[in-house]
């Protein structure tokens, strides 16, 4: 996390339920004298205990933004997010059409709120936007040197032609998702990802784009990345200009139960 949360405990609003003390995944939460004593501040900062409080006692400070409070959990049709799952395809052809700044917003939110590893919130995207071409370009003209390279271990790239819009095959936006953890970020841009298709968009990770800004000092020096930043992928956005009419088929998952 980059700044410092303080867990506090109105004692006049706890009344002892234990509710958080029984769901802090890191037993950082005692009752004395029935009422809540947070044991250390040097925890995960998960939110758990403030959560899950009926009476609103327990609170975080440091954040922009309260809590959203709810009485009943949002829930999601099982199968329409299945069918949405199912018929889902990696686009690479997108009409000439800008994706609104508050869809981009959204699409953000929804990586901002995916679980990360220990809480440590540590995820962070760069929209590539009008300047976008000028990335492309120094990726493409990278590519196409270490082309002979990547031909090597795949196959199907001997065949690849590598155009002047192979990256973001001419869609009006690309976000990047850098952290260290590549679970975490995994995570958080499969949820973007899960989130543009909901706003009527087709999505293509781009592999080949993620390598390059990996790799290419020249590249990581126009995105003003860090040494250390590791981009764990790149998420191509836009308005489809293709349409499916039945979904890919898939190999019988391979399941065990012990």
């Amino acid at each position: 996390m980059k700044k410092q949360h303080i867990i506090e405990v109105n004692k006049g609003l706890c009344i002892g339920c234990s509710l958080c003390k029984n769901d802090c995944p890191v037993n950082n939460i005692t009752i004395k004298d029935k009422k809540s004593v947070i044991k250390n501040q040097d925890c995960i900062k998960c939110g758990h205990c403030a959560a899950i409080c009926p009476t609103g006692a327990i609170t975080l400070t440091g954040f922009d933004e309260e809590p959203i409070e709810y009485s009943k959990q949002p829930t999601l049709n099982p199968d329409e997010l299945l069918m949405a799952i199912k018929s889902r395809r990696t686009i690479r052809k997108f009409k000439n059409k800008k994706v609104s700044e508050e869809i981009i917003k959204q699409i953000i939110e929804a990586g901002r709120f995916t679980p990360s590893a220990k809480n440590t919130q540590d995820v962070s995207y760069i929209v590539l936007d009008n300047n976008k071409d000028k990335y492309e370009k120094t990726a493409v003209k990278f590519f196409r040197k270490i082309k002979p390279i990547v031909s090597l271990f795949m196959k199907s790239a001997k065949e690849v032609e590598i155009d002047d819009d192979f990256f973001f095959k001419k869609a009006p936006i690309a976000i990047m998702v850098v952290t260290k953890d590549k679970i975490s970020g995994s995570l958080a841009a499969s949820n973007m990802a899960l989130m543009a298709e909901s706003c009527g968009l087709g999505v293509l990770y781009s592999g080949f784009f993620t390598v390059v800004a990996n790799r290419s000092s020249k590249l990581k020096k126009e995105l003003n990345l860090k040494h250390n930043d590791n981009v764990v992928t790149t998420l191509v956005i836009g308005y489809p200009d293709v349409k499916y009419r039945r979904s890919a088929q898939k190999e019988t998952a391979n399941v065990r139960y012990l």
